[in-house]
């Protein structure tokens, strides 16, 4: 039996014997496990939804994530950027060096030091391994071997939606729920610091999140469904801002 196949078959089964230890700093998704989700939900994405034609936006999107992974010590050559042509204000980063924006969130950033806010947040939660954590945390909470059996046998255009869902970007499906406010502040933390290290503007973090409850009109830019803006989060920010 090839090795991949005992991987996955070793990992099938360790997930029902986590069952109820998702209070415990458990990895059950290893780096590698976790990359190749995040390549096979690119893979899938790419095919399902269609690329922005706007080349100002791609470069935009090129030139500020590449300024922030440089900062951050990341090369930026070992990263794919893509724009979306989506209206929603809404933006991704997967494990295996993948960032997506949609076209709704180059519109709704004012400047491109408002878009380093959110690329850098995004490049935050891959770099703590955030999405691992949350794969983990759902197989040792016993439903979440479902979910992880789709991911690991993804292949049909089908299951789109359920590998996005697990790995964090926004598809409202119901099978997982938004990061945890401990990942989001990290997240936050580390993108604020990869702006300032860039060369960013790092108040302008704050002025995005307004920018996001400002355009809510009640219901909210798809972004805030999976990251949410509380007051409380913007004087956080604005603490942290302090300090650098």
């Amino acid at each position: 039996m090839c090795q991949s196949c005992l991987n996955r078959r070793r990992f099938l089964m360790l997930a029902p014997a986590a069952a109820g230890l998702s209070g415990c700093d458990i990895e059950l998704v290893s780096d590698a496990e976790a990359e190749r989700m995040g390549l096979a939900a690119w893979s899938e994405l790419r095919q399902a939804k269609p690329l922005s034609r706007n080349a100002d936006y791609r470069e935009t999107v090129a030139r500020v994530a590449g300024r922030l992974l440089g900062a951050a010590g990341h090369s930026p050559g070992d990263w794919e950027f893509a724009v979306f042509a989506d209206p929603t204000a809404n933006a991704f980063a997967l494990p295996g060096r993948k960032i997506g924006v949609h076209e709704g969130m180059l519109e709704l950033a004012a400047t491109e030091d408002q878009l380093a806010a959110v690329i850098g947040h995004e490049i935050g939660h891959v770099d703590a391994e955030h999405a691992q954590e949350r794969m983990s945390a759902q197989v040792a909470s016993g439903w979440g071997l479902r979910i992880v059996a789709w991911l690991l046998n993804a292949g049909d255009v089908e299951y789109a939606e359920e590998i996005a869902a697990a790995l964090g970007l926004g598809v409202e499906v119901g099978l997982l729920r938004p990061y945890g406010r401990e990942q989001e502040t990290e997240a936050d933390a580390l993108g604020v610091r990869a702006m300032a290290a860039a060369g960013y503007t790092p108040s302008e973090a704050i002025a995005l999140w307004q920018r996001m409850e400002a355009a809510s009109g009640g219901r909210g830019p798809e972004f805030l469904s999976t990251h949410p803006a509380p007051q409380s989060r913007i004087e956080a920010l604005e603490t942290l801002i302090a300090t650098l």
